[in-house]
């Protein structure tokens, strides 16, 4: 099963990309266990289960306070110890959550914002080149249960439980895994070290995927929309979006993504697109998915170029004709 889920600013609902199903479906309330959208993926985190053992990180994990680290990543990796090949991996923007084995609750502070909630059902061969994406990142661990003979068996999720970051070279590493049904969703990771010194959105994602990108993430007054090579454009989605009839803003919303422009896709980053990251580690996850990247190329449809001074070099001269002073454009025109 595969769920996209973002959650409208102060509602206890969202809207989710269900496997098989129809554009945006309305989700239970998000408070309420057991019968929601994320609470599901979650059940045998939030409850013990001998089927079901996992890793838990968080940047900021529940109920620690003061916890130093430059990792922004949240997430669970999970698998069943026993003979059946199951596992999945969720990947979520919701600080303090979840509680492993204490029972589903989603922060009330946060049911005001807007978040990602991503699940991929994988095989358990996956594992071990999720755990090597996930070494770079350096996530905050708060929670392991997984056997020591599993671990054991995986020299890249060993490393990553006890702690061994990779700080020699590379230091960006790509990982390919595909859904576990057939025939499977393409899913690529790129991740960095805080060593590297890229800048994830132009040194690696833009390099890696070829194309221009179309980003959703606050941004400070450093890093803007970038036109500077042909081809591989940085536009910036204007807020508000609406993500079905949820209304959500940049004020509210605490998801970062970005779809490929052109392309199909659609990736989940866990940093927001702010010169600081240059610093720090940073993970993406890109779904090569026709269907879903239409979803959100519906949603990031209004773009706004912000360094025209810039792409006045790049851009033909006839573009400037419709643009409004001071030099701003905002819309879904093809450049």
């Amino acid at each position: 099963m595969v769920v996209r889920k973002q959650t409208a600013a102060a509602r206890n609902r969202g809207k989710a990309l269900i496997a098989a199903a129809m554009g945006w479906q309305d989700t239970p309330d998000l408070t309420m266990s057991p019968g929601n959208v994320v609470a599901k993926p979650l059940e045998h985190v939030i409850a013990a289960n001998d089927a079901n053992k996992f890793i838990a990180y968080n940047n900021i994990p529940p109920d620690i306070s003061k916890v130093k680290t430059k990792s922004n990543s949240k997430g669970v990796l999970m698998m069943n110890p026993q003979v059946a090949d199951e596992a999945s991996w969720i990947v979520h923007t919701i600080p303090g959550f979840p509680k492993a084995l204490r029972g589903y609750v989603f922060p009330p502070e946060e049911i005001q914002k807007g978040h990602l909630f991503i699940c991929l059902t994988i095989k358990e061969s996956e594992i071990d080149a999720i755990a090597m994406a996930l070494r770079i990142a350096t996530p905050l661990i708060y929670h392991n249960d997984i056997p020591d003979t599993e671990i054991n068996s995986r020299p890249n999720l060993k490393k990553l439980v006890n702690g061994e970051s990779r700080l020699t070279p590379p230091l960006t590493v790509t990982r390919q895994i595909s859904t576990a049904a057939a025939p499977g969703l393409k899913v690529t990771i790129y991740s960095k070290g805080e060593k590297s010194k890229y800048e994830i959105y132009r040194r690696v994602l833009v390099k890696k995927l070829k194309t221009g990108i179309k980003v959703w993430t606050t941004r400070d007054k450093i890093l803007k929309s970038d036109c500077r090579i042909l081809n591989r454009n940085i536009k910036l989605v204007t807020s508000p979006i609406t993500v079905g009839d949820h209304a959500s803003s940049l004020e509210s919303d605490v998801s970062q993504w970005l779809i490929s422009d052109p392309g199909n896709k659609f990736c989940a980053v866990d940093k927001p697109y702010h010169k600081s990251q240059t610093k720090e580690p940073a993970i993406a996850v890109c779904i090569d998915d026709a269907t879903i990247f239409g979803h959100f190329n519906l949603i990031g449809q209004n773009f706004i170029f912000l360094n025209l001074a810039t792409c006045r070099d790049f851009l033909p001269a006839e573009f400037f004709h419709f643009l409004p002073a001071p030099l701003l454009y905002s819309g879904s025109r093809a450049l």
